[in-house]
């Protein structure tokens, strides 16, 4: 959700943009396949949202790019990052994707074969926020979403961050983070406070059916003008909607890091 309406307002105006995805993974995600099932977290995600009426704007916008990856009304695909983000941009805007991972990358060239506005490269991405930024459309959005399957992830990605601000300090930048108690989250969001990188936006969502300190959240540095109003609009019913009878679900849009 935050992704999109980010875009959205990139895209208001004339100039054309890039989005660099630094960990894109796949564009598009079989929600039948056996690993899906699995893990279910459609059902307590997604799925929750679907054929719900009356929804935010920010989140209506969401659910319609979903929908349009599931032409025959049935959620059977969810689209990642980057086929959400492709379906945004616009005829001259250009889409950069970097997954390390052989297989991963092989479904994105697959996904995404013969358009010229996607370039995808299959390579380490922090590697690349140094060296595809700043882009020569010196506008758009840098995507950071990497899986912290590593016990510094989170140090990891905050030196990416910094080293991609340090050298387009006018991008605007989306780095997420999941939220396991509050020790890890709390650490980052003390080093940004501790830096130099202004206007820092965090939006944190904790709907976790097992443990309620368990959520995800999203760091936006020089977010587009009002889209901390659009999501603040928008937190509730999400949180609602993906909490628990016994265990509503809490959020937070606010300024980390002012001017």
């Amino acid at each position: 959700m935050v992704l999109v309406a980010l875009l959205r307002r990139l895209v208001a105006k004339p100039r054309p943009l890039c989005v660099l995805d630094s960990h894109a993974g796949a564009g598009s995600y079989d929600l039948e396949h056996e690993m899906a099932r699995r893990t279910g977290e459609s059902s307590r995600g997604v799925a929750r949202l679907w054929h719900v009426s009356g929804l935010p704007t920010a989140l209506e916008d969401l659910v319609r790019l979903v929908g349009a990856c599931n032409p025959d009304g049935e959620l059977r695909v969810y689209p990642g990052s980057p086929r959400l983000t492709r379906m945004v941009l616009r005829p001259g805007d250009r889409l950069a994707l970097c997954e390390l991972q052989a297989a991963e990358a092989a479904l994105l060239r697959g996904e995404f074969r013969g358009d010229p506005q996607v370039g995808v490269h299959t390579r380490d991405g922090y590697q690349a926020l140094a060296a595809l930024l700043p882009p020569p459309e010196r506008r758009g959005l840098v995507v950071i979403d990497p899986p912290y399957e590593g016990l510094g992830e989170f140090a990891t990605a905050l030196a990416g961050l910094r080293s991609g601000h340090a050298r387009w300090p006018t991008g605007c930048y989306m780095l997420w983070y999941p939220i396991k108690g509050p020790v890890a989250a709390g650490k980052l969001h003390a080093a940004i406070l501790a830096g130099t990188i202004r206007k820092v936006l965090c939006v944190e969502l904790r709907a976790g059916a097992d443990d309620p300190e368990d959520g995800s959240g999203v760091l936006v540095v020089n977010p587009p003008w009002q889209v901390d109003a659009a999501l603040t609009a928008a937190m509730p019913a999400l949180a609602e909607l993906l909490g628990e009878p016994h265990r509503p679900g809490s959020w937070r849009v606010e300024w980390l890091v002012g001017e």
